[in-house]
């Protein structure tokens, strides 16, 4: 059994989002993305499988889009649904903690 306290391990990059991969098994990957006040985790898709965001702290904007854009806002709580091979992305108002979970392999497009 494996237990991480990703907001006590928070470890912010000046230039970047620092993503941290705390559980991956050959069927799901759990990341931990900390940013800085705007700091954007920019849009991108995976083609092979739906990925689920949870809010741990901080404030900022999710952008869905598939046709049309739209947006969400991000707060403590807050679980969100990129589906699969949606364009999606992340801008931090605050220092902001975002986990991810995506099924695997899940591939990854840059826009």
């Amino acid at each position: 059994m494996q237990q991480v306290d990703v907001v006590a391990k928070k470890e912010l990059n000046a230039d970047s989002v620092n993503k941290v991969t705390f559980v991956k098994t050959e069927q799901i990957a759990q990341d931990t993305y900390y940013f800085k006040p705007t700091q954007v985790l920019d849009y991108h898709r995976h083609p092979g499988g739906d990925q689920i965001f949870f809010v741990h702290e901080g404030e900022g904007t999710f952008f869905l889009e598939d046709g049309k854009e739209e947006t969400l806002a991000l707060s403590p709580g807050v679980v969100v649904l990129a589906p699969k091979n949606v364009w999606h992305k992340i801008v931090a108002k605050t220092e902001l903690i975002v986990s991810q979970a995506t099924v695997q392999p899940a591939g990854f497009e840059k826009r």
